[in-house]
């Protein structure tokens, strides 16, 4: 057993606080990602289970086991850094065998973990080529080789695709992903990208400034963000964020574009709110062109197209009513006209509702998916 647990653990560098009161629990063979922008703590706490940063407060177990005064080399785990790490003057075969060779184990069994490893990892017939003599993609997997043969009970991933280019990257979290299925060895990854992060998790920790904003499945997070920042956050481009003001029968929300029905399972949620202004949000996907036959509940509006985005299949438009700049999505059997005004459908279905000074999603379900700990 390789689960992870963090209880009420705090990290301070100095008189600055990075992390917080921080509780988390990842089970056995799941693979987890930190995602959040640059300086939310998710590498901090990738390097507290590594060992590799003390623990200001607070409890951290691995596999049931107290560890916050183990030293790293004795916490079965492995690392994989963004910059690969590997020594240029070493052989494939000699970066991938360094660790087993450092604990002394057998040669003969040395050879068979690193032909096992890179027969998974496709680097057979690298293994006599020394770093330089490798594309990017290569030396990534030369660098989850020589993890991978460690067979530790944790894999640790700080942003190991971050250095690839867009293709390499696509092909990495495919043989990322295939390899979790393979190895069922309990993961934690790191990255800002959330694309990555919404392709590779079983769940995904959305950290802001050393909080978890929210936990839960990819899917969980893009369809129910339980907070603004969440909500912005995960999916591209981002939703739509728009100040409305509750009308005063508490059942419809009034913008300066258009009055839209709230849902009828949050109007408990939105009454206390009548006469007053709330967020409402509403994801690009849900807003397109006048006249569409497949939404049942729909709110129409004018904008002006500011903005247009082809993307293949479809176009992201960037339309702009009244104060607000909006983003469609439509799909892409012509080019929109830049400054023209367009009639545009928005699925009333498919709102979300804020509260705008907690920022917390109204109506949200009860979840132990958040800084309060437990797994779900």
């Amino acid at each position: 057993m390789a689960d992870i647990r963090f209880k009420h653990v705090a990290k301070r560098f100095g008189d600055v606080s990075v992390i917080e009161d921080f509780n988390l629990e990842i089970a056995d063979q799941e693979f987890i990602v930190l995602v959040g922008p640059s300086g939310c703590g998710k590498s901090t706490i990738l390097r507290m289970i590594a060992g590799l940063e003390a623990l200001s407060d607070g409890e951290l177990f691995i596999g049931g086991r107290l560890v916050n005064d183990v030293p790293p080399k004795d916490r079965d785990v492995a690392m994989v850094f963004q910059s690969y790490a590997l020594y240029p003057h070493m052989t494939v075969r000699d970066n991938i065998s360094f660790g087993l060779r450092i604990r002394k184990m057998p040669a003969q069994e040395i050879e068979v973990a690193v032909k096992e490893a890179a027969g998974i990892l496709g680097l057979g017939d690298l293994l006599s080529r020394k770093p330089k003599e490798l594309s990017g993609g290569q030396r990534q997997r030369v660098a989850l080789g020589r993890a991978i043969v460690r067979k530790p009970a944790v894999f640790l991933f700080d942003e190991p695709l971050s250095n690839l280019d867009a293709e390499l990257r696509v092909q990495m979290r495919a043989e990322l992903s295939k390899l979790q299925d393979r190895l069922k060895t309990t993961t934690v990854y790191v990255t800002h990208d959330q694309v990555e992060a919404m392709t590779l998790g079983d769940r995904i920790a959305v950290l802001k400034a050393g909080k978890l904003m929210q936990m839960g499945k990819p899917l969980e997070l893009y369809n129910t963000p339980q907070n603004i920042f969440v909500a912005r956050f995960i999916g591209s481009p981002p939703m739509n964020m728009l100040r409305v003001t509750v009308n005063a029968d508490g059942r419809s929300v009034r913008h300066a574009a258009f009055t839209a029905p709230v849902p009828e399972r949050l109007h408990p949620a939105v009454a206390p709110y009548r006469g007053k202004d709330i967020m409402l949000g509403i994801r690009s996907e849900h807003i397109g062109e006048a006249g569409r036959q497949d939404w049942q509940s729909t709110v129409e509006f004018d904008g002006v197209i500011e903005i247009f985005e082809p993307l293949g299949h479809e176009i992201i438009v960037y339309v702009r009513s009244g104060e607000e700049r909006i983003l469609a999505k439509f799909e892409a059997t012509r080019l929109p006209a830049m400054g023209q005004t367009i009639r545009l459908t928005l699925n009333a279905d498919k709102i979300h509702l804020f509260d705008p000074q907690t920022e917390q999603r109204l109506g949200k379900e009860r979840s132990n998916d958040t800084n309060e700990g437990a797994r779900t």
